[in-house]
């Protein structure tokens, strides 16, 4: 399986490499991004009417402008009208004071969608993850995984919260700073929008850009990521100073790293040059317009006042920045596209293995009974001249019953393990529990009749209560010392000055490695399930610490029906039945007494272990 993994892993990284230069290809990506909104769409409402409300208001102030410059401060009259020019300005303060409180309220609201929107999506794809099948973990890296969850539904937060505000906000107050323009003077106002089909073609060109660098970076990021994840774990750093790598890990890390850094810097200044034009035009625009009205004024063929040519450059600024923000927007979406492409990549994968759309019921007669009808097996990424890992193998194992597995390294053991409780569907065949197909019954049943102990027991960074009830939430105190003490791990807890609060270390790091795997056990007692799976579960500890395990699992296994893959023989001696698994195919059967005697694989097997520990 290790091996398998590694190169399946190897593979999928150079296909993602050689993907990077672009975003993944998803259909209606505008509409899946609209449809995250869907269940906070009266919020969303709200938030389009502030915007509304806030971008009405501020058409109003450029208008008052006029009046105060042309009515109250320049009248005809020549008199400055005091009345008029504190009611006007009285009137500016107000909408202004409103606008405010009104924008304060909308930035709230807006906030609170977005993060929740956010949040959704990466609780949304946390739980598609988890109905993924086995074999998408044991070929996909954990760290490119987990840059799925955290960087890029990170890095589209700003498009969540600020999108629906921004482009409705800014679209009004464009079209009613157009209209106001228009009011004022069209000719002014032909010459200040004539630039803007330019930069929208410009932008639209940075955008495609941006958006490829994007790709780039989060890719960077996922492997970075997973490099975090490998070299400083408990189990990476101990490998890297065992044999003496720590250099080498720290040069992988920094040149991912430089990469990261080129990567970023180019993103930061894809779209600087644009948006430095947009910001010169902005610039001279007012020049360019104060011009233009020299010659209206100076050719009488149209009447600008002073406040009329105040008041639409003020209006024109109110127009260039809402629309240099659509552009940023527009900017933005084409970015974050990519991210979003990303998300839905991984959305939109299929998990291999589905509960049954109809579910039968166990016989609760056959309870714990399981048999194997002409099971063949091939892993999904197997190679067209790869054999079969099992080719038409069949047994049953009655309720109750101890069934070993034996057999040298390959031969198929801990895929016979795997199939019982479906963590990988058969090619051809049937796999059946309790007298039925185990693609037929509900997961959730699977799971509580069926409990693993594997080779390598995995540890939360957690107390040992907390690890315990892993397997049984509600697990009272009592229920945890009954599951040790038949584990034989209660008089070590004993030791600890916290027991059952100790907390166990980075995979379990602070216990011994036959402390660990007696907790698991202790875990497995607390689900009593009706089928225990023992994937040579001594085979990684000393001759001590298996005696001590094997006597846990003996008690383990008492009442109930187990299946286990074991390498050493001497731990399945006493089993009812043991099988002997060579090339994915059972070539012989019996007690261990009647194996020995046939003087067969088995025999043979028996002999070489001998030689061994000899």
């Amino acid at each position: 399986m290790g091996g398998r993994g590694g190169r399946v892993g190897a593979r999928d990284e150079a296909v993602q490499r050689a993907a990077n230069q672009s975003a993944p290809k998803v259909a209606n990506l505008g509409g899946r991004i609209a449809e995250l909104f869907r269940p906070h769409r009266g919020k969303v409402i709200v938030i389009i009417v502030l915007v509304l409300a806030v971008a009405t208001i501020q058409v109003f102030p450029p208008l008052l402008i006029q009046r105060v410059f042309d009515e109250a401060l320049f009248p005809a009259s020549g008199v400055v009208n005091m009345p008029l020019l504190l009611q006007l300005l009285a009137i500016m303060v107000t909408l202004w004071v409103v606008s405010a409180g009104i924008g304060v309220a909308q930035s709230l609201l807006t906030a609170r969608v977005g993060n929740s929107v956010m949040g959704e999506l990466r609780t949304k794809l946390f739980d598609h993850l988890q109905r993924m099948e086995l074999a998408f973990f044991t070929r996909t890296k954990t760290g490119v995984i987990q840059s799925r969850l955290q960087n890029d539904v990170g890095g589209v937060a700003g498009v969540l919260q600020n999108t629906v505000s921004s482009v409705v906000g800014n679209t009004v107050t464009v079209i009613a700073s157009l209209i106001t323009m228009i009011v004022l003077s069209w000719q002014l106002t032909l010459v200040a929008i004539v630039l803007m089909p330019i930069l929208v073609i410009a932008q639209r060109r940075v955008g495609q850009i941006r958006a490829r660098i994007a790709t780039q970076t989060q890719e960077s990021l996922s492997d970075m990521t997973a490099i975090t994840q490998e070299a400083l774990s408990v189990s990476g750093i101990l490998l890297a100073k065992a044999f003496g790598r720590q250099g080498d890990e720290s040069k992988r890390y920094a040149d991912e790293n430089d990469r990261q850094v080129g990567l970023q810097v180019r993103l930061a200044m894809s779209g600087q040059i644009f948006f430095a034009i947009v910001n010169v035009i902005i610039s001279i625009l007012p020049a360019i317009i104060y011009l233009v009205a020299g010659f209206i004024i100076t050719g009488g063929n149209a009447i600008v006042t002073a406040g009329t040519l105040v008041a639409f450059t003020t209006v024109q600024a109110r127009l260039l920045m809402p629309m240099m923000g659509l552009l940023r927007v527009a900017l933005d979406l084409q970015t974050s596209g990519a991210l979003f492409a990303r998300i839905f990549e991984y959305l939109d994968l299929k998990p291999a293995i589905e509960p049954p759309a109809d579910p039968k019921p166990v016989d609760e007669r056959r309870m714990g009974e399981v048999r194997f009808d002409s099971v063949t097996f091939r892993y999904p990424d197997a190679t067209p001249d790869e054999r079969s890992t099992l080719a038409g193998v069949s047994f049953t194992v009655s309720p109750g019953t101890f069934a070993a597995f034996v057999g040298p390294s390959g031969a198929g053991k801990t895929t016979i393990g795997y199939l019982v409780p479906r963590l990988y569907d058969v090619t051809d065949g049937a796999v059946r529990f309790a007298g039925v197909d185990v693609r037929d019954v509900d997961p959730e049943t699977l799971t509580d009749n069926i409990g693993i102990v594997s080779q390598e027991p995995y540890l939360f960074h957690a107390s040992i209560a907390e690890n315990l009830r892993y397997a049984k939430p509600d697990a009272t105190e009592d229920d945890l010392v009954r599951a040790c003490r038949d584990a034989n791990i209660l008089e070590t807890i004993d030791r600890f000055p916290d027991r059952f609060e100790t907390v166990v270390g980075e995979r379990g790091y602070r216990l011994s490695g036959g402390d660990k795997q007696r907790i698991a056990i202790a875990r497995v007692l607390l689900k009593d399930p009706a089928v225990l799976v023992l994937d040579e579960a001594t085979s990684a500890l000393d001759t001590v610490s298996e005696r001590v395990v094997q006597q846990a699992l003996d008690a383990a296994s008492r009442g109930r029906t187990v299946i286990a893959i074991a390498h050493r023989l001497s731990t399945v001696q006493h089993a009812d039945e043991i099988h002997v698994v060579d090339a994915g195919r059972i070539v012989e059967s019996g007690t261990h007494d009647e194996l020995l005697a046939a003087q067969g694989a088995y025999f043979e097997l028996s002999q070489a272990q001998r030689q061994f520990d000899r």
